[in-house]
């Protein structure tokens, strides 16, 4: 990999970083930075979730406050679903064929941009006079959790989207078991990402300290950008690489 190849890595982790912070879809850059320097994709796909966790940390420890309202047994069970899918997507992500997963890319890009997109509207309209639901959380939360360890894009959208359906009516809380969850998530898919051999660790390493500082520099700068500006390019960028990888395939 040459020089150009690591500025532009790490170019694309600091803004993927940054996108999080605002408003997510920090994957739309990882992945592709990865897949365009010639990393194979199950491998890009391992260490984007790699680059882009250290976030989930920062944000879980944000909403400790909220966490701590929270019964601890439902934190547990939570943690447990979130962990068990999270292996179970990076297992199914590791059996995949390399070719069925470079045909699969496009359309999951595709996926994850139309969540983004249509997030907002989903979750205000499952949580209008939802009631509460654990079994349907529970079952929902191992199969958001499946896709999040088999492909990181659109996880935090759906997991909102799932606690508004099941009746978590406060949006903090909401916010802080969609982060937990999403670090226990992402954790252990790493973990056997990094078992299985599938992680670049010097591009890891690099995007996950450009991702980190991203992430800072977006969270200062939240209040100085107009929120619908953020999310079209968001979707712009979801687009954009969408049809890239389409017409790579």
């Amino acid at each position: 990999m040459d020089g150009f190849s690591w500025v532009w890595l790490a170019g694309a982790a600091l803004a993927a970083g940054a996108l999080n912070a605002l408003a997510g879809g920090g994957s739309f850059l990882t992945f592709p930075a990865l897949v365009f320097t010639g990393v194979p994709p199950i491998v890009a796909n391992a260490t984007s979730a790699l680059a882009v966790s250290p976030g989930y940390f920062g944000s879980t420890l944000g909403f400790r406050r909220e966490l701590q309202t929270l019964p601890a047994r439902r934190l547990r069970l939570e943690a447990g679903i979130a962990a068990t899918g999270g292996v179970l997507g990076a297992l199914l992500l590791l059996v995949t064929p390399p070719q069925a997963f470079r045909a699969l890319v496009p359309w999951l890009l595709l996926l994850a941009t139309a969540i983004f997109i249509l997030g907002p509207t989903l979750t205000r309209r499952l949580g209008h006079g939802a009631q509460n639901r654990p079994r349907l959380r529970v079952w929902g939360l191992l199969a958001v959790s499946i896709y999040g360890g088999y492909f990181n894009g659109g996880l935090g959208i759906l997991l909102m989207a799932l606690y508004a359906a099941t009746g978590e009516d406060d949006v903090h809380r909401a916010n802080a078991l969609k982060n937990l969850n999403s670090l226990v998530l992402s954790v252990l898919s790493v973990l056997t990402f990094a078992l299985a051999g599938t992680i670049a660790w010097g591009p890891a390493a690099l995007m996950a300290v450009a991702a980190t500082l991203g992430g800072y520099l977006g969270a200062r700068g939240a209040r100085r950008l107009p929120a619908a500006a953020v999310r079209a390019a968001v979707i712009a960028t979801g687009l954009t690489m969408t049809a890239v990888f389409m017409f790579r395939a």
